[in-house]
């Protein structure tokens, strides 16, 4: 049986939680609840969980406090916020699954159910984690993004991305050593958190990475040449501001 815990420090989003967690996943054992850095400290070095649901803002500090005093931990995490876009926008570089207050019985069962996933499959989230604490440590945007796959995590430097395709509700991300990587998101996710890297959106089902164009093909419609060789269509909506952009690279 799966373990878990609850740490926020609302007693109203606890209740909540606590109440979706035994309506949906009879699987998961409840061993607990904390409302403080301190107190879930104590809480998650007692009952040694497999998920950790975990608001961002505690008593006594944050979440990612809580994190680093238990580092190295081998427990899921999923994050529940309802603000704090920096924090938000570093957890999905790092395909950390989150809840978005208020809470949605929907989401909040999806995240449970991918997080389960990992945890049944034994996938190993240690580089996930530390990776996401340096990043948000850091000051300017992430160098590295997480992709989840079904049966793994892969880390990529974002410098090596080309382009991603869409396709329905997957993204397969095109990487310069020839490695292609889908994964279960659509395209809107991810240009909503590479924009501020150097990513453009010519076309409603690409994605392109700027510092891998080497022209744009006004040809036939237009359509945007990499470094690579391959070629992505251009919507003529999109054009002039993709040539805005490359200007003032």
């Amino acid at each position: 049986m799966i373990k878990a815990v609850i740490i926020d420090d609302s007693p109203e989003i606890r209740a909540i939680n606590k109440k979706l967690l035994a309506e949906y996943f009879i699987e998961i054992e409840l061993l607990g609840e904390a409302d403080s850095v301190e107190t879930a400290y104590e809480l998650i070095r007692k009952t040694k969980p497999h998920l950790v649901l975990l608001d961002i803002e505690l008593k006594g500090g944050t979440g990612f406090q809580l994190l680093q005093k238990l580092k190295p931990y081998t427990f899921k995490v999923i994050f529940i916020t309802g603000h704090n876009q920096y924090a938000l926008k570093a957890i999905k570089f790092h395909a950390i699954d989150y809840i978005l207050k208020p809470v949605n019985a929907t989401e909040f069962q999806e995240a449970v159910q991918s997080t389960v996933e990992l945890i049944e499959k034994e996938v190993a989230t240690s580089d996930q984690s530390e990776h996401f604490l340096k990043s948000f440590n850091q000051n300017g945007s992430p160098g590295k993004i997480m992709l989840r796959t079904v049966s793994a995590l892969h880390l990529v430097d974002i410098t090596d991305i080309l382009y991603c395709r869409n396709d329905n509700n997957y993204t397969t991300f095109y990487l310069s050593s020839g490695e292609n990587i889908m994964v279960s998101k659509g395209i809107v996710f991810y240009n909503e958190i590479l924009s501020e890297s150097g990513f453009f959106r010519p076309h409603q089902s690409y994605l392109a990475n700027l510092q891998h164009v080497r022209k744009v093909d006004k040809a036939d419609g237009g359509f945007v040449v990499l470094d690579s060789g391959d070629e992505i269509p251009i919507s003529s909506r999109r054009k002039k501001g993709l040539i805005r952009l490359l200007e003032t690279l």
